[in-house]
């Protein structure tokens, strides 16, 4: 048999986005939730929540649709036509797929495409509430296993690195771009990709927050110094050592959940050289040469060198 992951693979979206939409557009007051689900969103940002219970909650505006049935039926029918033409090529009557997306979602295109259901995520399509855990990454290898014991897949594919689990069980593995199929051992992330991992992770996220802190207390600090000192940057650079201590602290335990040493706080600190450098020229820049206030001066370079610091401080002050 194939196996095929099925958002952003052989469907071109993700279909609980879709679905999401659809309803929104259809059925205005899931509306009601969106507070909730952004709340929810930023303890699962931040890393404080697990994608099982996030997902979980963000599915309670199911609950407000009055016929499931009905609306995943006319979503199917305005939207099937995105299964990508070439898996209708080279689809087989044995085609499995296994899905992080809810299971009672893709039964309907699995039935159009006469293939077997799928082994997706167990969500009840009136609360919310799922059974066991989201389908993805490690899960679904143990899922694939419980359906199909002894099955033997001849060819894998996914749009996706989490699948590698998946993956080493089949002979052949293609990554999905598009409608290009790359051999998995082939395929290099994009420049874009890389960037969008490290940058949309929790531990970025936790970070941005720690920095928005250490910003706000840098700031402070510089003004109440620049009272004692006229100059504005070395105000901003005593303000800057200031909090930098407490800003390593949160890190260790926060972001990189690391144990607080002397060589990392050293390492941490030379992290932040060039982050310094390139905030006192903002601050003469802007205060100094373009005669902006020191308040704004001062908070714009904290905001401006937050991305160099943590590329920084996670292949050096922290790195594994």
């Amino acid at each position: 048999m194939n196996v095929y992951d099925f958002d952003e693979t052989i469907y071109d979206g993700d279909s609980t986005r879709d679905f999401y939409f659809y309803c929104l557009k259809t059925y205005p007051r899931i509306l009601l939730d969106l507070p909730v689900q952004g709340w929810n969103f930023l303890f699962f940002a931040l890393g404080l929540m697990p994608k099982t219970a996030f997902k979980e909650r963000f599915y309670r505006f199911f609950r407000r649709i009055p016929d499931m049935d009905t609306a995943v039926s006319d979503f199917w029918d305005k939207n099937f036509c995105k299964i990508k033409p070439w898996y209708l090529v080279q689809k087989r009557s044995d085609d499995v797929i296994v899905s992080a997306s809810p299971a009672f979602l893709l039964g309907i295109p699995c039935k159009k495409l006469g293939i077997a259901p799928p082994i997706a995520s167990r969500v009840d399509m009136h609360t919310g509430k799922y059974t066991g855990e989201n389908c993805y990454g490690e899960e679904k290898p143990p899922r694939f296993a419980e359906k199909h014991p002894d099955g033997k897949i001849e060819a894998f594919f996914s749009d996706s690195l989490s699948d590698t689990p998946l993956s080493l069980l089949a002979e052949e593995r293609f990554i999905v771009r598009g409608d290009r199929l790359v051999p998995w051992n082939e395929y290099t992330p994009s420049v874009f990709s890389r960037i969008k991992r490290t940058f949309l992770s929790p531990s970025f996220f936790r970070f941005l927050l720690i920095g928005v802190l250490n910003t706000a207390a840098t700031t402070v600090f510089s003004v109440l110094y620049n009272r004692l000192i006229p100059s504005a940057v070395p105000a901003f650079a005593l303000g800057y050592v200031t909090t930098n201590v407490l800003a390593f602290l949160l890190n260790c335990r926060f972001t990189f959940k690391k144990r607080p040493t002397l060589g990392r706080f050293l390492k941490f600190a030379l992290s932040y050289v060039p982050n310094f450098l390139i905030q006192c020229a903002c601050v003469w820049l802007l205060c100094g040469v373009f005669g902006l206030p020191e308040t704004l001066s001062y908070a714009a370079a904290a905001v401006i060198g937050v991305p160099v610091t943590f590329i920084l401080m996670k292949l050096f002050a922290f790195k594994k």
